[in-house]
């Protein structure tokens, strides 16, 4: 039975090795509808809807992030000091189709006669593996003082603070 258990555990784990985890979520612009990054669309002067698309597996408040760092880059780079978010929504697209590795081992007694088996295979799941954010956010830019409230950020300081890497 060891003879058969040794051999399918070796294949399992080099075909194990050969997943590749997800890509790392970056800030950049999105180079597809569907792919990761960001893209945004001018409703009218000073108010834009910026969405963050994040790559499979990404922590939702590196997705959200990156969409309020995007906001401050649009808002200096066109003058304003400050944003306000009047809209957020965040959606999950579903994931890509992963791959699945399985190992079976079994057994039996039949009087006289036994047996055992070890089984290895490989599968697609048609559920999807780790899903992609989508943040969205509706943001009315402006100049001077900042105002009161939560959802106002300084331009300046959410560039600093968020980073470019997840």
């Amino acid at each position: 039975m060891t003879r058969l258990i040794l051999p399918a555990l070796t294949a399992s784990l080099a075909l194990a090795a050969c997943a590749t985890p997800a890509p790392p979520t970056f800030y950049q612009p999105a180079a597809s509808p569907q792919g990761v990054g960001f893209s945004e669309y001018r409703i009218e002067p000073g108010r834009y809807r910026v969405s963050f698309h994040g790559g499979p597996g990404a922590p939702p408040e590196v997705v959200s992030d990156f969409a309020l760092r995007r906001a401050a880059d649009i808002a200096l780079a066109e003058g304003y000091d400050w944003f306000r978010v009047s809209d957020r929504f965040m959606r999950g697209d579903g994931g890509s189709p992963g791959s699945q590795i399985s190992i079976g081992v079994g057994g039996g007694n039949f009087g006289w006669n036994g047996g055992g088996a070890v089984g290895v295979g490989t599968g697609f799941n048609v559920g999807g593996s780790a899903p992609s954010l989508i943040s969205t956010i509706e943001v009315v830019m402006g100049k001077g003082p900042k105002p009161q409230g939560t959802e106002v950020y300084d331009a300046r300081g959410v560039a600093q603070s968020i980073g470019p890497h997840a």
